[in-house]
């Protein structure tokens, strides 16, 4: 159906037609004009996004330096190929250009396709930069660096403006709150997008940051080529830090995954890998207070019970000691009591003492007239010198 607009050309003027045409009929009237401009004709090109549906048909698109073209193969032509081709492969497809009216989506409808056993110009340089970054000990195991445990500062290298962006800060936030993201902002995909990226990686040797995530979304893989670029993979392997991979979806390896320390099959794997769990670190510390409150409990009840068997021996030991020398003081004490004057005094013996205490111990210590004591068992008796004998 088609509708007259008031204000189009004026009739005869040689203008556009005013005639305003449907989506479906613009779709319809090229399809018609493929469909009967077109004869059966053969394409050489290279083989890239092979992929085969649950149905049997194949799909792939068809490129040289200059364009691509997205193909069709059902699976009645598809049963008598011989092999499926790689990607990269060049081939010889015949078969006829179609319009599928109901997306007005242009495709090339294969009928039979050949193998050339050549592979296209993009494989050769790609297996190219492989060996060389191989050669110079890129992909070594042995230079990659372990993440940090608890990272304060993440550079993420990627487009301000894709879903891997919002896909790491949220992840990020979610998991570990403190981490600080700082964007080095770069085109993923296009002509100067390798150039952008390499500098972007360059820039981060200037930041303090504790690990690097680069990557973006999926694509297809011309969308992912600036992480094949050679440039792009030798600038990562300079990055100071240790750094992520995380370039398109699971199925998509690019060499810049082969050339980063880890590889996150997406940006919001990469988060994960980035940054701990609050949640795991929260219940790890739970449990090790738990075990330490626990062995502390335990050390100190061993530590308590060996303190009484401690005090135990202690007693034991002095409780010796004491009745050692008790004894030995008794016995001194015994043998000091029997050469005690006191003793000798208790047989009957006196001892002449002055008023002063002190001992007459000689004869000539007497005087006539003289008076003294004679000091007894249970006392003192006064006495006095009578004369003195010859």
């Amino acid at each position: 159906m088609t509708l007259s607009l008031p204000f189009g050309p004026e009739p005869g003027a040689g203008g556009p037609s005013d005639e305003v045409w449907s989506v479906a009929e613009l779709n319809a009237a090229a399809k018609a004009v493929v469909d009967d401009g077109f004869a059966p004709m053969w394409v050489r090109g290279e083989v890239t996004g092979f992929r085969v549906y649950q149905s049997g048909h194949w799909y792939f698109d068809l490129k040289d330096d200059a364009a691509r073209v997205r193909c069709t193969m059902w699976k009645f032509a598809a049963q008598r190929c011989p092999e499926r081709p790689l990607d990269g492969a060049e081939v010889f497809v015949f078969g006829k250009p179609a319009v599928w009216e109901e997306k007005g989506e242009f495709s090339f409808c294969v009928q039979r396709l050949l193998l050339t056993n050549r592979v296209g110009q993009q494989a050769q340089e790609l297996e190219r930069i492989k060996a060389a970054l191989a050669r110079d000990g890129l992909f070594d195991a042995a230079r990659k660096r372990s993440l940090p445990a608890f990272p304060g500062t993440i550079a993420v290298v990627t487009s301000p403006d894709g879903a891997a962006l919002r896909d790491i800060v949220r992840v990020a936030r979610q998991r570990w709150p403190a981490v600080r993201l700082l964007l080095v902002p770069t085109r993923v995909q296009g002509a100067d997008a390798g150039a952008e990226v390499t500098r972007a990686l360059q820039l981060v040797n200037e930041l303090d940051c504790d690990c690097c995530i680069v990557g973006r979304g999926g694509g297809s893989k011309e969308d992912l080529a600036v992480f094949n670029d050679e440039a792009v993979c030798r600038a990562l392997a300079r990055v100071r830090v240790p750094t992520i991979s995380a370039v398109g979806h699971e199925t998509d390896v690019s060499l810049a995954d082969f050339v980063a320390d880890v590889r996150a099959a997406t940006p919001s794997m990469a988060a994960q890998l980035a940054v701990p769990d609050r949640m795991e670190v929260a219940a790890v510390v739970g449990s090790l207070a738990e075990r330490l409150s626990g062995g502390l409990s335990r050390h100190t009840r061993f530590v308590g019970e060996r303190l009484a068997r401690t005090a135990d021996r202690m007693e034991a030991a002095m409780g010796e000691a004491l009745s050692s020398h008790r004894y030995t003081l008794e016995r001194m004490a015994a043998q000091l009591d029997a050469l005690s004057p006191l003793r000798v005094l208790e047989r009957g013996f006196a001892i002449p003492v002055t008023g002063e205490g002190a001992v007459l111990r000689g004869r000539a210590a007497f005087r006539a007239g003289q008076r003294f004591g004679l000091r007894l068992a249970d006392g003192v008796v006064p006495a006095r010198v009578e004369e003195e004998e010859a």
